[in-house]
């Protein structure tokens, strides 16, 4: 009888509620999927007692290599993948849950040399893209023309830095927050543009400087979040949608896309030293 596979070892960075969602998922369905928890870190270690078994617990993220991680999954802030994207690369896979933090060029570009020196994959997950795979392969073959994103959201729903509206929260109805290029937005709202940031990963020949995007508020958005995404090819190509995504009132993460990751985690065994979307 030949030999089970090993279980890959998942290190968790970020125990916010997606990392919480995770963190559960491997725990309670790991070992039937092949997978086992190998750490949990959270910049207050206080938050996982009691939540996490104190053997999964890390309380110093720069000890990271100790834990023989095969996959790391960021889910808690794009400085992380800042100061610890390349480290982690150098010793597993990297699932990347803040992709803002790629619209800084040499961040990306420190990177993707990474995975390669490495041979190691960075893992962009689509969260609340939808149709990412799709244009990624219109961008590949040479026939994405444009790429525009508008997210929506109720204001409490916004995590924005600067000042980009003094009076944001104030009144009722929509109110258009930001529109330019998604290197523009991502260090404005780096927590709520991440969908922004995966999709301009796909349409690779764009960037994040040629990908556009906007951010609304809008007040009668209690229930939900909206992304919109527009698609432009060759000869009057187009493709435009529309996905509602389930929320609470001041989340920054629709609850569809807690599975989304789940998913895409899922996907993570293994694709060489390249960039994938998954």
């Amino acid at each position: 009888m030949a030999a089970s596979s090993p279980s890959l070892r998942i290190g968790v960075v970020g125990y916010g509620h997606l990392g919480q969602y995770l963190v559960e998922r491997i725990l309670k369905d790991g070992a039937a999927l092949g997978f086992t928890l190998a750490f949990a870190w959270n910049r207050n270690s206080d938050k996982l007692k009691g939540l996490v078994p104190d053997e999964h617990i890390l309380c110093d993220l720069s000890s990271f290599a100790e834990r023989r991680c095969d996959v790391i999954v960021e889910v808690c802030h794009p400085q992380i993948v800042k100061d610890f994207g390349v480290l982690f690369l150098s010793q597993s896979h990297f699932m990347v849950g803040s992709p803002s933090a790629l619209s800084d060029p040499e961040l990306n570009q420190n990177l993707r040399q990474a995975a390669h020196k490495y041979n190691k994959t960075l893992y962009i997950p689509s969260g609340a893209l939808w149709g990412g795979q799709d244009i990624q392969r219109l961008n590949d073959s040479g026939a994405l023309k444009a790429l525009f994103i508008r997210m929506s959201k109720h204001p409490s729903c916004f995590r924005l830095t600067g000042d980009i509206l003094s009076d944001w929260m104030e009144g009722e109805g929509r109110r258009v927050l930001f529109r330019g290029s998604v290197a523009e937005l991502c260090p404005l709202a780096p927590n709520n543009v991440n969908t922004m940031a995966a999709a301009a990963v796909a349409a690779g020949t764009l960037g994040f400087t040629g990908v556009q995007g906007e951010i609304v508020s809008d007040t009668a958005l209690v229930d939900y979040h909206v992304v919109e995404v527009d698609v432009t090819g060759p000869d009057g190509f187009s493709v435009h949608t529309v996905r509602r995504n389930p929320a609470r009132l001041g989340a920054v993460t629709g609850s569809a896309t807690y599975n989304s990751f789940w998913n895409s985690l899922l996907v993570c065994k293994g694709h060489g030293g390249r960039v994938y979307l998954c």
